[in-house]
């Protein structure tokens, strides 16, 4: 073959390669972006607070309170409170919460021996005040009533057999406990309604939600969340009945319950305004909304994996969810029942949530394995962001929001 011949044919085969490639190009449909790169121009020029935020978080395991700020400066542990009673002894800060008027934070400690405890505290100097009261066992989660005047906190009882437990109601002024009301087996998280009338929580190894009186701290209602058996309970077919359910405890998770439940209920959260009551089915991954006036579940929300605590954003708008053995933080919009957002926290098992009273922050504690830190992350809830984290102590537990203030230039 000619020199001439050959370098014609090879010229011949980069051109029709080239044809044949912008052939294929115009064929092939565009690569569509990652879902992660499709962000509004909004979400992707996140404007920093104008404010300081605080909240208080427990480190279960390390035997200490953070207060954690949050502002313009970015996010930290502003001051770290060690509590217990004896050096040899870990108590276990598990329940956090704070007084309307922001002057006293309530804490229950549930290991001990293995009594629980109640704790208050002054808060800005963070000095504990009074004697701390027993309480029954391991009273896992705790809230103050609007009034300021009572904490009502559910003893959960890991210890010993699985029996029916209480909720300890005490008058905060004296710091005195004046009633254990006997609800059901393992009760968590205690929430009150927005008047202060009504005493919610879940009981997760009875499928049941529970309602109190305030006024009398006696039950009023309880409400099957079992599956096929949804309703309201005959209180008085119940107590002659007793309690004969068998139980199987599943510590997997440091703490836990596992039976022939369908739902496993560990929140009860009331809504904003009105007689809804959210309550969180960690076995199925479903957060049900109860009408506690009509007594009917009238939606039920599908989460993440494991939802474990609830919050109300103050203007009602969201539903905010920690996702426990998703490690995760979801919002629920309350108008439209859609999922709106999701994302995972700085570390593994998520516990606690806690919302800024405008409703533009939620602050979100997750505990972690062994000796990793616990880590408080916090979102913006406008624009759906992960904005800031902080390291605590080992098993971040209970979390309770403080105040916000301008910043000081």
């Amino acid at each position: 073959m000619s020199r001439g011949l050959s370098c014609f044919l090879a010229a011949l085969m980069v051109v029709v390669s080239a044809t044949s490639t912008d052939a294929q190009a115009r064929s092939v449909p565009p690569r569509p972006a990652r879902p992660d790169a499709r962000k509004t121009p909004a979400a992707a020029s996140v404007v920093g607070p104008s404010e300081n935020y605080w909240v208080y978080v427990g480190a279960e395991s390390a035997d200490l309170i953070h207060r954690v700020r949050f502002g313009p400066d970015g996010t930290r542990v502003e001051k770290s409170i060690p509590i217990g009673m004896e050096a040899t002894e870990m108590e276990g800060p598990h329940g956090l919460q704070i007084s309307p008027d922001g002057k006293w934070l309530y804490m229950t400690t549930g290991h001990g021996t293995p009594d629980g405890k109640l704790w208050k505290f002054d808060l800005g100097p963070d000095t504990l005040v009074g004697p701390v009261i027993p309480l029954g066992w391991f009273p896992a989660s705790i809230d103050v009533s609007p009034d300021g005047l009572y904490t009502f906190s559910a003893n959960f009882n890991l210890h010993g057999e699985m029996v029916p437990s209480s909720i300890s109601v005490v008058f905060t002024p004296t710091n005195t406990e004046v009633a254990q009301t006997v609800t059901c087996t393992m009760p968590h998280g205690s929430r009150f309604n927005a008047t202060g009338t009504k005493h919610y929580s879940g009981c997760m190894m009875d499928d049941l939600l529970v309602e109190l009186d305030t006024r009398t701290y006696e039950v009023t209602a309880k409400f099957s969340l079992a599956k096929g058996k949804e309703g309201l309970v005959d209180l008085q077919a119940a107590a002659h009945a007793g309690h004969t359910m068998e139980h199987k405890v599943d510590n997997s998770e440091g703490h836990g319950a596992s039976m022939t439940s369908t739902c496993s209920p560990t929140w009860a959260q009331p809504a904003a305004s009105g007689s809804m009551v959210y309550v969180t089915c960690n076995k199925v991954d479903q957060v049900l909304e109860v009408d506690a006036s009509t007594w009917k579940i009238t939606r039920r929300f599908s989460t993440g994996v494991g939802p474990y605590n609830l919050a109300v954003t103050p203007d009602g708008k969201y539903l905010l969810v920690t996702l426990k053995k998703g490690a995760g933080f979801e919002m629920i919009d309350l108008a439209s029942g859609q999922s709106v957002y999701r994302e995972k926290l700085s570390t593994t098992i998520g516990h606690g949530v806690a919302v800024s009273k405008d409703s533009k922050y939620a602050f979100v504690s997750s505990e972690g394995v062994g000796a990793q830190p616990g880590k408080v992350d916090v979102f913006d809830l406008a624009n759906r962001k992960k904005v800031g984290t902080a390291d605590v102590g080992q098993q971040a537990s209970g979390i309770a929001f403080w105040k916000q203030e301008p910043t000081r230039r």
